[in-house]
């Protein structure tokens, strides 16, 4: 039986979601009688080898300390930055405040992904706990893709058969994964990922199939859909 792998969540939740047209930041929208937020972080909390999850915040964020699970003691926060990446760094300063060490597992998760099924956290954990580099959830591309020219017309069809679309966790070592985040905001590289920052660090993370429900949410209809 393979050994259970113990790891450290990261959630970035400093964004405000504009596209959502919202009062609020998207993660703080309802559904089901929570925020976005509480069912994401519910993906997580009581797993048996969660070592302790920080949330990125954004600076004077009055919504998160309404909340219940705000006090939950596995639960701490870090200052949220201007991009995701220096939301991700700082809740890795914050890991290393805590213990966490350079070799230990790591899961960015986005706040408003709510609807990760168990089933693809343990799948992530089994497959990526003995890997070199680590990996992240992904889905393989099931629509013909296009990439538009300047001119907003057709420049290529894509081969989707070797396209997949990028999900999270993503799950990297602490050490590695700072590393390449730090190196790349220095270096100006514009990095949408964890997974993104570790390619240009010259790795090759693992794709590991996940479900396609695993949406994030980042319109109005996507909350309509997890409604429904």
């Amino acid at each position: 039986m393979t050994p259970p792998v113990s790891f450290w969540v990261v959630i970035p939740a400093a964004g405000i979601g504009t596209r959502m047209g919202a009062d609020r930041p998207k993660q703080y929208l309802s559904y089901a009688g929570k925020t976005l937020l509480e069912h994401t972080l519910a993906c997580f909390l009581g797993h048996p080898d969660l070592r302790g999850l920080v949330v990125s915040l954004a600076p004077g964020d009055t919504w998160w300390p309404a909340l219940a699970c705000a006090q939950d003691r596995t639960l701490h926060s870090a200052i949220g930055g201007s991009q995701r990446c220096d939301s991700v760094l700082n809740a890795l300063l914050k890991l290393n405040e805590l213990g966490a060490g350079s070799r230990d597992w790591v899961l960015v998760h986005d706040a408003a992904r709510p609807n990760l099924a168990a089933s693809d956290l343990e799948r992530l954990l089994t497959e990526l706990g003995h890997d070199d580099v680590g990996g992240l959830l992904a889905v393989p591309a099931k629509d013909t893709l296009k990439r538009a020219g300047p001119d907003g017309r057709v420049a290529e069809t894509l081969d989707r058969s070797v396209v997949w679309q990028a999900f999270t966790p993503q799950m990297f070592r602490l050490g590695p994964l700072q590393r390449a985040l730090a190196d790349a905001l220095v270096a100006g590289v514009n990095v949408t990922d964890e997974a993104s920052a570790m390619e240009w660090a010259g790795h090759a993370p693992r794709l590991i199939e996940g479900r396609a429900d695993n949406i994030k949410v980042t319109r109005p209809e996507d909350l309509a859909w997890l409604k429904r």
